[in-house]
Order: structure tokens, then sequence, then C-alpha cells
């Protein structure tokens, strides 16, 4: 199929970078606010858990062992949504957040870490 800007093409490296950068920075935002103590979130409320979702979230963000680490991020996510699923909250606000987050993070899976990242494809 031809494509409508084909120039762009060129440039596909940055899409998993943006999204790369995307998911990283919300799972740091969900780590710190389990460190320190600020929110709720589905699933596990504990500083370990959030500790371990800021390292996941570093690795993400700087592109090491991202296919593991956005595999993790899938666990994770499915761990949030299952939670919201046994409170009879699927498909509300939260949880349409959580599946965008899933998506992303799947895609980081197949595609790989993108610009920018210290993952180098074999």
């Amino acid at each position: 199929m031809l494509s409508i800007f084909p120039s762009l093409l060129a440039f596909e490296g940055f899409a998993p970078l943006i999204i790369r950068l995307a998911v990283g920075f919300t799972l740091a935002y969900f780590g710190y606010q389990k460190i320190a103590g600020k929110g709720k979130s589905s699933g596990s409320n504990s500083k370990l858990f959030g500790t371990a979702e800021v390292i996941i979230a570093l690795f993400i963000v700087i592109g090491l062992f991202t296919q593991l680490a956005a595999l993790m991020n899938v666990v994770i996510l499915l761990i949030k949504l299952s939670h919201k699923v046994a409170d009879k909250q699927f498909l509300t606000n939260g949880v349409n957040y959580y599946l965008l987050l899933l998506a992303m993070a799947l895609s980081l899976v197949f595609s790989g870490a993108g610009l920018l990242a210290f993952d180098l494809p074999l």
C-alpha cells in the first residue's frame, strides 16, 4: 500500500522512543506514589512494589533490556486490571488508561526500544 507521507518513514525509530518515554515516565510516577505513600493504586501499594516499578521504568526510559522491562510492565498492568475487574470497575476512566498503557507496553515488547537506547537489534 502506498504511504501518504513516505518521507516520514525514515523516522520510524522515533515511534518506539516516544512510546518508551511515555510508558516509562508514567510507570515511574506510579512507583513514586507508592514509595512516598501519596496515592492509592490498583494492585499492591507496598514500597517494595513501588521500587520495582521505578526500576523497571528506569530500564524502559534509558532503553536497557527494553523488551524484558516492557514485558514486566505488562504483568504489572495486568495485575492492576485484574484488581479493577475484581472491584467491578472495568471500562471506567481509570481502566481505559491502564488498557492504553498495556497496548503501548505490548508494542514495545514486539517493536523493541527504537532510537536513543542502549539496546541494539542483533
